[in-house]
């Protein structure tokens, strides 16, 4: 026996006997052992622990939960524990030492003292967690876990020794020993461990819900806040939302409430309190000031502006603070990870005991409890790191999550405060990306951050052990995959300029697809499809030749990655057994270095990512700091002081938009009295608007001052419309009131308009106000103004988009003397002049200063700038018909004489201008009491209002179920879009992908067999050429899964591009093939996201998906081959495990996927509204709403949380889950192994290094196959749009019959023709009829939408007739191919559309002209002079919609087009406001000497055009009412036309 230790005499029996307890068949611990190390084990946890459990009494933010019956079982349980344990101190002190024979050694005394002390603090938490509302301990739960556990030896030790004493006792010896202590101890324990039970039964549920809390819990909790310990980290709470997710798609109201710790109203006070702490720091400040830790001060929380404070030190960082604020979450993960990567290194520990167990089975074989206990041991292993790993990631999530909502709000607050400079050196797109980009980074970021150093301390562990196993010849290994590094980073180098590449032909590509759609109309008019769609294609060529590289390339890499670890194991294996005779490989050193290898490959892999991730975050904080440190505007530029006699002064004023040299307005001053209306002109550019902003702060104040009392309302010149509805827009925030509201509507000419929206007020408008006019909006936006009920106003040319009448009313009704402000202070900048008699004061703007100011009389008495003005302003002619008599008479009252010729003349000259739309007067009479409502400027779209309402409500509907159908795809997809998919990539390509995959895994597993084989081989000791011989197949089989693995990534690659190719020339030929009516249902932005999303996804993102689920697939299958290879047995597991796993996948896949299209819709508002707040700065600033566009804001991230935080659980769910079915194919892989008798030391190590890599390859299964549901997607939508209705043929046989010169004549011959837009729409045009010989011109006249444009459009069959026929020249145009009839007709359309590309391709896209042609074309519509002025004439570059030429010069081109065709019959679907009268006359002059033997159809606005005609054809409600000669029906006083003639100051 050896010496006793100090635990010895501490117990007065021994502590440790391995004879007793390790080398023996039946294993038994010592009862010293049991009661000291086995009890004391936890008590240390605990005590350890206990820490965090006071953190979380810290930051709980409920309190007061009341007594329940867990609680107060909890109570009663603990204090009876406690009476045991001090029974047992007293007990010791009363049977054990003094008189009584048994010694009393220190563990009686101190064993159950440490305990009390234990139950002690058990005790305390009892109350402290209800008074601090917290309702569930891990703590608690772990201690309670680990003694129960940890006292099971001793259960049996008493069991056997109460056995043994009641032998004794029967066997009737003479003497019975006295038993009474051992048999106190046996009741005692057994009591005191069914207490002990019964505490870790207690703990594994939560207690009652907290009475107090800090945040109103709502029925919709999220259940993690109430759930047990147990629960959360086995995410059994997420139960029930995968149940409902699996059981029908989640919606929006299925999603539970945000954690509050999550919510902004959390994260913000602490992030604002670190960051203005930071910049307090960065920026010395003069005063000190303390702030007290952020609190929130009514619910707002205040970022301080690092600009504002004295002098500077150095940009303020978002770092300290993120550091500060979120800091200890992430340590606490980190120590997660810590834990969990020494865990990883301790399986290859056990791996290699297994193995050496099962090599000595033959000779001298171990006990068979030392197996099982090994691989229960691995898969404990594998459990403690899976729960582990989970809690780890959660908790990164949640950093992550936290610092984006962190950043998010503040770049958001930031932007509503920085100054104009300062936004100007930023694009909107700009500053929201700073959002969308730069603060998803960080959340993607956190995960990986531990990796810094948790990489290089994988890969020194591994290559520690590695070392051990096999010495130097690891280096070898080690070289490879550093060299592996170095050329994955070249061609990662080489693939990133092909995406770029790739991504510059996208653009372009989606860049023209948006221009074809748009101008899809006319290039059916003019039959130029087949030339853009090559266009297109060619673009598309291109863009898949960069693909195909890429595709080589990835091939490449993923060939280097998939063959690097076996490279790496056959050159650290060769150069092992080749550096010395003596190395030889046995199973042992095998396999245990393989799994080292495989555990090496994940950091290596992780390195580079993180490196490039990391410098791009950093750009990101670069960008995010530069923003955040940016000028912000000085509240100071405005005083607002009371005791001012005028509510708007502004005294010598110097004003500069914050460059600080210019200075924009020079010494101005203005006072705007107590109610008063005061005007502001000026000619354009001469610092109006400049004044507004002026008042309201915006701009730089350089000297001077500006003092305002009162509550602003601001109508800007650009009106700002949010994404909301009408109604909201108007209310803008304020309460609604419903008198009040109707006033404000009626008064701002809204009611019409409202009225002919489909949903009347309550209709949503798109963003920027994309489905509303220029007027619309301007008059929304003073609405806003004029509901809002402030003191002053400041109307910054609020008529400029309206038209005169509408301008008139608005000013009687809201602006004038007499409308609904008379009693508000106004300041109106304008450019009309007819009110301008009716204000109170007029200053006159000229180069930035108040050149004069007085009322109308006065200032028209000085002869000074504003007569030039007014002058000016007559030259410009803007104004109708009444207004120029108005002005006329107020002259004449104010003006001096000498005045008059000048102003008189210019009247003049506008009057001839003033062609009024006399067709639309008649209409608009019955819509609003007075005169024209739509000036001539207001070109009708060509067909709308006759059918509006009835074609605006069907509108309403289909466009309603077509957003459904886009909404509808919740549930899987159908196999047919896989088939789809398949075919489209090709049967050969798919095929051979699948069967070098095959042969991959099979060369795979053939190496790792023939591994084993030779480890197994007791020869090759001895044998070198055995040992060559081994290494030469070994090198074989690697080259053979190199070959087999690079040419599946190939096969795969190009099969795929083959998919695109396909898809995508399919996709373009449909579209642009269907008829006219499906683009005016179809929104432009769904069709365009088809040709740049979905082909994106499938060019990009699915091949990468494929290749990831095919090869992870067949690793699986590989394991599971491998694992019944060795152990035939584990087939039978294999079932029942299978099942787990396809329900925890199915489950997982329905609900995940829909919480990740939640997630995306609910992200994008956050952008949207931002975007919004960024453009509409100013008059959010005005009206001084900042607080709460802040919570609105604030509100849509919580939103965005609420739908992400459920999907990063789901993922954590899943992983939980599949960890575990894959701990238990760990489990029963090694178990099987040792009890099978299984004698092949090496089958047993592959089969279990193959298991242990399982778990993570079940894990990425379930991901991938969810991705391919998720982006399958895409191929549904595009081919949903393959399937819809298409427009007749382009080209039929017949048309090559036709003679060359069709229509020779010219005849056009309509007999009974019917049509309407679409089905189910009345009809259009209603049985009309006549002819038209050939060389005629005819005008078409009628009022808007009785049909005009509806005759052309037919004409060219945009339209299709719905009864009756149109014959040219005798061919009855239904029975031609389309191309064959829109090439023979040509038209000048209405508004003139002009592609990018060059000025060539807009005449003759076909190529088929000669230069002098075209240049003659050029010459005859004026524009030969422009053309030969650019340097690269014909080649000038036209940019998108003709931009860089006038409106003017574009309705020339559209000219030079026709004359380039000049066919027999063109139709003129006339030009409305966009020619000015030169243009006008020189069109007409060139119409009449070109086009004189054709037969001209026009479309006429303005009768003066079509008076010389020789025809009229007068519609009505689309039925010809008139049809004669102009002179004849002007004869005739009665006819429709000779009433428009008059109207039109014709006749």
């Amino acid at each position: 026996m050896a010496e006793e230790s100090a635990m010895d005499r501490f117990c007065g029996s021994e502590f440790w006997n391995s004879s007793l307890s390790w080398w023996t068949e039946d294993p038994d611990l010592t009862p010293c052992f049991e009661q000291t190390a086995l009890v004391w084990t936890p008590c240390a946890f605990f005590w350890l622990f206990m820490l965090f459990d006071f953190w979380y009494l810290k930051a709980s933010l409920d309190k007061n939960i009341p007594w329940s019956k867990i609680s107060i079982a909890k109570l009663l349980f603990t204090i009876g524990l406690l009476v045991i344990t001090i029974l047992d101190l007293i007990m010791a002190f009363v049977k054990k030492g003094g008189d009584s024979e048994l010694p009393r050694y220190s563990l009686d005394v101190w064993g159950p003292i440490i305990k009390i002390a234990t139950f002690l603090l058990v005790l305390l938490f009892i109350p402290l967690n209800r008074k601090f509302g917290v309702q569930t301990s891990g703590c608690q739960f772990m201690f309670w876990f680990l003694f129960v556990i940890l006292s099971i030896p001793r259960c049996r030790t008493e069991a056997r020794a109460h056995q043994q004493r009641n032998e004794i006792l029967d066997s009737n010896q003479e003497e019975i020993p006295d038993y009474s202590w051992e048999e106190y101890q046996f009741v005692s324990f057994f009591i005191f461990y069914a207490f002990a039970c019964v505490m870790l039964f207690l703990n594994c549920f939560s207690d009652a819900m907290p009475r107090q809390t800090k945040y109103k819990r709502g029925p919709n909790e999220i259940p993690e806040l109430s759930a047990s310990f147990l629960s959360r980290i086995t995410y059994r709470w997420f139960d029930s939302m995968a149940l409902k997710g699996y059981r029908n798609p989640l919606e929006e109201d299925d999603l539970w409430d945000l954690r509050p710790q999550d919510s902004c109203k959390e994260v913000m006070p602490t992030f604002a309190y670190y960051w203005n702490k930071n910049v307090r720091k960065n920026y010395k400040q003069a005063a000190q000031t303390s702030e007290p830790k952020a609190q929130f001060a009514n619910g707002k929380v205040s970022f301080e502006n690092p600009q504002g404070n004295g002098r500077k030190k150095g940009m303020a960082s978002i770092m300290p603070p993120i550091y500060k604020s979120f800091g200890g979450i992430f340590l606490f993960g980190s120590f997660f990870k810590l834990i969990a990567d020494v865990l990883t290194f301790a399986q290859p520990q056990v791996l290699s005991l297994i193995i050496g167990y099962v090599e000595a089975f033959e000779t001298t074989p171990q006990p068979e409890w030392k197996g099982i206990l090994y691989s229960v041991l691995l898969f404990v292993l594998a459990s403690i790191q899976t729960f582990i790993l989970a809690q780890y990631f959660h908790r990164m999530f949640i950093v992550g999550l936290r610092i984006r909502t962190a950043l998010i709000n503040c770049i958001y607050r930031k932007a509503l405060r920085i100054s104009n400079a300062a936004r100007k050196e930023s694009t909107v797109g700009e500053i929201v990306n700073l959002m969308a980009v730069d603060a998803q980074r960080f959340m993607d970021l956190t995960t990986y951050l531990n990796m810094l150093w948790s990489a290089p301390l994988q890969i020194g562990l591994a290559l520690y052990f590695l070392w051990q196993e096999l010495g130097p010849s690891v280096l070898a290994g080690l070289a490879v995959m550093i060299i592996m590094i170095p050329l994955n980073g070249f061609i990662a180098s080489r693939i990133k300029t092909y995406q770029i590449q790739q991504m510059t032909y996208k653009d372009k590509r989606v860049k023209l697809m948006n221009e074809v759609l748009s101008g899809i109309k006319v290039l059916k008019l003019y039959a130029w499809e087949p030339s853009f769609e090559k266009q297109v294609l060619d673009i598309r060529d291109k863009e898949i030749a960069t693909l195909r590289s890429t595709a080589y390339l990835n091939a490449s890499t993923s060939f280097l990655w998939s063959c690097a670890p076996f490279l790496v194991s056959l050159v650290t294996f060769a150069t092992y057994v080749l550096i010395d005779e003596n190395n030889v490989l046995d199973a042992k050193k095998t396999f245990v270095s393989l799994s080292l290898f495989n555990i090496l490959r994940f950091p290596l892999t992780m390195l580079p990512m993180l490196i490039t991730n990391l410098v791009q975050t950093q750009v990101s904080v670069k960008r995010i700091n530069k923003f955040l440190n940016s000028e912000e505007l000085d509240p100071n530029n405005v005083q607002h002081d009371k005791s001012r006699p005028h509510p708007i002064i502004i005294e010598n004023g110097h004003f500069s938009w914050g460059d600080e040299d210019e200075t924009t307005l020079k010494n101005i001053s203005m006072e705007v009295p107590k109610n008063n209306l005061v005007a502001i002109v000026g000619t354009v550019g001469s610092g109006k608007s400049s004044v507004v902003q002026a008042i309201l702060g915006e701009m730089e104040k350089i000297s001077g001052s500006v003092n305002t009392v009162g509550r602003l309302a601001y109508v800007p010149q650009q009106a700002w419309i949010q994404n909301a509805t009408v109604r909201d827009n108007i209310l803008f925030g304020k309460a609604y009131d419903r008198k009040r509201y109707n006033r404000v509507i009626d008064a701002c000419a809204l009611r019409t308009d409202i009225e002919i929206l489909s949903a009347g007020d309550l209709t949503e408008i798109g963003e920027k106000g994309i489905n509303l006019s220029g007027g619309q909006k301007q008059r929304i936006s003073l609405a806003r103004a004029v509901y809002n009920d402030a003191d002053l106003y400041l109307l910054d040319d609020p008529l400029s988009a309206v038209d005169a009448h509408v301008g008139k009313h608005i000013f009687e009704e809201v602006i004038g003397p007499k409308g609904m402000l008379k009693n508000k202070t106004r300041v109106l900048v304008t450019h009309g002049i007819t009110f301008l008699p009716q204000v109170d004061n007029i200053y006159v703007m000229k180069a930035g200063q108040v050149s004069e100011n007085g009322t109308y009389a006065q200032l028209l008495k000085n002869k000074g700038a504003f007569a030039d003005f007014l002058i000016q302003h007559l030259q410009d002619g803007e104004e109708e018909e009444e207004d120029l008599n108005q002005i006329k008479r107020q002259l004449s009252e104010n003006a001096e004489p000498e005045l008059l010729a000048p102003i008189e003349k210019a009247i003049k000259l506008a009057r001839t201008e003033s062609l009024s739309d006399s067709i639309s007067v008649t209409s608009a009479d019955s819509l609003m009491g007075r005169g024209s409502l739509r000036r001539r400027a207001r070109r009708q779209e060509s067909y709308d209002s006759a059918a509006s309402a009835a074609s605006l409500k069907r509108k309403q509907e289909v466009e309603g179920k077509l957003i459904e159908t886009e909404k509808s795809q919740t549930g899987g997809v159908e196999f047919a879009v896989y088939k789809h998919y398949i075919k489209s990539v090709g049967i050969f390509l798919s095929v051979a992908t699948l069967v070098l995959n095959f042969a991959f895994q099979a060369f795979q597993i053939g190496s790792n067999i023939w591994l084993t084989q030779w480890s197994n081989d007791k020869e090759v000791e001895t044998n070198t050429a055995k040992r060559d011989m081994y290494l030469g197949v070994y090198g074989a089989f690697g080259f053979a899964q190199v070959l087999t693995r690079y040419f599946s990534g190939l096969a795969q690659s190009l099969g795929c591009l083959h998919c695109s190719l396909d898809v995508f020339s399919k996709l373009i030929n449909v579209v642009l093939k269907w008829p006219m009516e499906l683009f005016d249902t179809t929104p432009l932005g769904r069709i365009l996201s088809r040709f740049s999303k979905d082909i994106d996804t499938i060019d990009n993102v699915m091949p990468q998906i494929l290749a990831q689920f095919l090869s992870t697939c067949f690793s699986v299958l590989a394991t599971i081959v491998v694992i019944s290879i060795s152990t035939p047995i584990f087939l039978a597991v294999i079932v029942p495990i299978g099942f787990i796993y396809y329900f925890a996948q199915r489950f997982y896949v329905a609900t995940s996927r829909q919480l990740m299209r939640l997630e995306s819709v609910s992200r994008s508002p956050i952008y949207s509204h931002f975007g919004e707040t960024v453009t509409g700065v100013s008059t959010i600033r005005a009206y001084t709403v900042e607080d709460r566009f802040i919570e609105e804001s604030d509100n849509k991230v919580d939103k965005n949380q609420v739908c992400k935080y459920p999907s990063l659980i789901a993922n954590r769910w899943l992983a939980i889950r599949l960890e575990m079915v894959g701990n238990l194919i760990i489990l029963f892989a090694s178990l099987f192994a040792v009890l099978g008798g299984q004698s092949n030391p090496g089958l047993v190590g592959l089969s279990v290094s193959y298991a242990l890599q399982v778990t993570q390859t079940l894990n990425w299964l379930v991901r991938m196959s969810s991705d391919i549901e998720t982006n399958i997607v895409s191929v549904e939508r595009i081919k949903e749009y393959g399937e819809t209705k298409q427009e007749a043929a382009w080209e039929l046989e017949e048309d090559k019959k036709k003679p060359k010169n069709w229509p020779a004549d010219g005849r056009v011959e309509f007999s009974n023709f019917q049509v309407r837009y679409r089905e189910g729409l009345d009809l259009v045009l209603r049985g009309v009829s006549f002819n038209i010989s050939g060389g005629e011109k005819v005008g078409i006249v009628g009022r808007t939408g009785a049909g005009k444009s509806s005759l052309t459009l037919a004409l060219f069959r945009i339209i299709e007739s719905a009864g009756g026929k149109i014959i040219i020249d005798g061919e009855d145009i239904a029975q031609l191919g389309l191309h064959m009839l829109r090439s023979r007709l040509t038209i000048i359309p209405q508004d003139p559309v002009l592609f990018s590309g060059s000025l060539r391709a807009n005449l003759d896209p076909f190529d088929v002209k000669t230069d002098e042609e075209i240049w003659k074309a050029l010459e005859l519509s004026h524009l030969k002079a422009f053309a030969k002025g650019l340097t690269s004439g014909l080649n000038h570059e036209i940019s998108e919609g003709g931009d860089n030429l006038s409106v003017g010069q574009r309705q020339l081109v559209c000219l030079a087009r026709a004359l380039l065709r000049k066919t027999k019959v063109l139709v003129l679907d006339e030009a409305t406001a966009a020619v000015d009268l030169e243009t006008d006359d020189l069109i007409q002059k060139t119409i009449r000497s070109e086009f004189k033997d054709c037969t001209v159809l026009t479309i006429a606005h303005r009768l003066n055009t079509i008076m010389d005609s020789d025809k009229v054809i007068v519609l009505d409600k689309g039925q010809i009412t008139e049809f004669a000669s102009p002179t004849e029906l002007l004869d005739n006083p009665k006819s429709a036309f000779y009433s428009m003639a008059k109207d039109a100051n014709l006749v």
